[in-house]
């Protein structure tokens, strides 16, 4: 069984017990969340697509841990100009441990 869900703009297909890392949700480490917004489930045999999303189907999962992604760089340079900037960003991401797929 797995399910297509939608969280911080991106979409991510989960199972049971798979851990995915998302964008930063408000909620400590050991917290219980549940993610409404599932766009489809697929349990071996039925498909059940949303209109956009799939009625009463949730998924439960539990907060890992609150962390910071790896640093990407951002440079900019214009040439013959003497332009050049660098700029260094980390984004604030969370870990998730997918419990339990609910369909409604």
């Amino acid at each position: 069984m797995f399910a297509i869900i939608k969280t911080g703009g991106k979409q991510y297909r989960v199972t049971q017990d798979k851990v995915i890392r998302v964008e930063k949700l408000e909620a400590l480490a050991g917290d219980s969340i549940s993610l409404d917004h599932v766009l489809m489930v697929n349990d071996g045999t039925n498909t059940k697509i949303g209109v956009p999303v799939v009625a009463g189907a949730r998924v439960e999962a539990t907060v890992v841990e609150q962390m910071r992604d790896k640093k990407i760089i951002v440079f900019k340079k214009k040439r013959r100009q003497n332009y050049r900037r660098k700029k260094g960003h980390r984004q604030h991401l969370t870990v998730l441990k997918i419990n339990k797929i609910i369909v409604g």
